[in-house]
């Protein structure tokens, strides 16, 4: 099993980073879907995300063992293709920001996949951690909708799906390809589900007539291609890197604080902002920090205050 660091000033601030990269892609998601249907930006933003780590992928491919091969398509298939379907699919019908308050789950499955599925340990106030952040992620969901869960179930479960597959992607990662650098798990992730998505695109839709006939689709390829090139490629290998150095707990928090982006977002595209959103996004920040303190920490912490000597 290997080690857990504990985060210092730079992960934190790589992880700020990402925070605005991810909490701006939902954003992006939803003005490609103005031109495109949900699998046309699904397997574009495969598809570009892989010509885009192209040139990474050629000089590493040679280096690669064919009986690992598998394990970077199953990091690209959990951790890529399949959540890039899901949430196109999913905000045809459920607005940006309750997407990007949905993906908050990610954590908490990250958290329940260690310990059940990789033997991760952890003190029950990580798990503690974890918790208060997820209550904090529904208590903006629960204010957003002015007192009522106002969403959809079915587009919702799409999210959770696409939640549960970042988190066995990032547990995959953390346990079967430690040994790979970033751009290495990134760029080959993609060689095995790219190649699909450009043919898919190009031989089964009609992408190329709506490039040439429907309104403003360059408009929307272009938050596409930004949503790929900045929001998955390049994030990846930030979010890798924080998995090598932390722990797919800590990468995975980024999730807790994208909501404050989605938020912003929100705002500018005529959504409601409540004074109450601040009180949830403080208890969200709360459990992120708890969930990231080492067990040894929290530990010493719980038994000097709750614990008589």
């Amino acid at each position: 099993m290997q080690e857990e660091n504990k985060p210092v000033l730079l992960d934190w601030a790589v992880l700020i980073a990402l925070m605005f990269i991810w909490g701006s892609s939902f954003i992006l998601i939803k003005r490609g879907l103005v031109s495109f249907d949900n699998l046309q930006v699904g397997a574009l933003r495969v598809a570009i995300s892989f010509l885009a780590l192209l040139p990474f992928a050629l000089s590493r491919l040679s280096k690669i063992k064919k009986k690992n091969f598998h394990l970077f398509l199953i990091a690209g298939l959990m951790g890529n293709a399949l959540p890039a379907f899901l949430f196109a699919k999913a905000q045809m019908e459920l607005d940006s920001f309750m997407a990007g308050i949905l993906n908050s789950l990610t954590p908490l499955f990250t958290l329940l996949f260690g310990v059940w599925f990789f033997g991760r340990k952890t003190f029950f106030l990580n798990v503690l951690g974890v918790v208060v952040g997820f209550l904090g992620a529904a208590g903006l969901l629960y204010a957003a909708g002015e007192g009522a869960l106002n969403m959809n179930i079915r587009p919702a479960f799409y999210v959770i799906l696409a939640t549960i597959c970042y988190a066995v992607q990032m547990n995959f990662i953390k346990n079967y390809l430690i040994g790979y650098d970033p751009i290495t798990i990134a760029s080959l992730a993609f060689v095995f589900i790219g190649v699909p998505a450009i043919l898919y695109v190009s031989f089964f839709t009609d992408f190329f007539y709506r490039m040439s006939h429907v309104q403003g689709s360059w408009e929307s390829l272009g938050y596409i291609v930004i949503l790929s090139v900045l929001g998955t490629a390049l994030a990846i290998i930030a979010n890798f890197w924080l998995i090598k150095r932390t722990s797919a707990l800590f990468a995975s928090s980024v999730t807790y604080l994208m909501p404050i982006i989605s938020i912003v977002w929100g705002i500018a595209d005529g959504e409601p902002f409540l004074v109450s959103f601040f009180f949830w996004i403080s208890i969200i920040l709360a459990g992120v920090y708890v969930a990231n303190r080492p067990a040894g920490f929290l530990r010493k912490w719980w038994n000097k205050f709750f614990v008589r000597s």
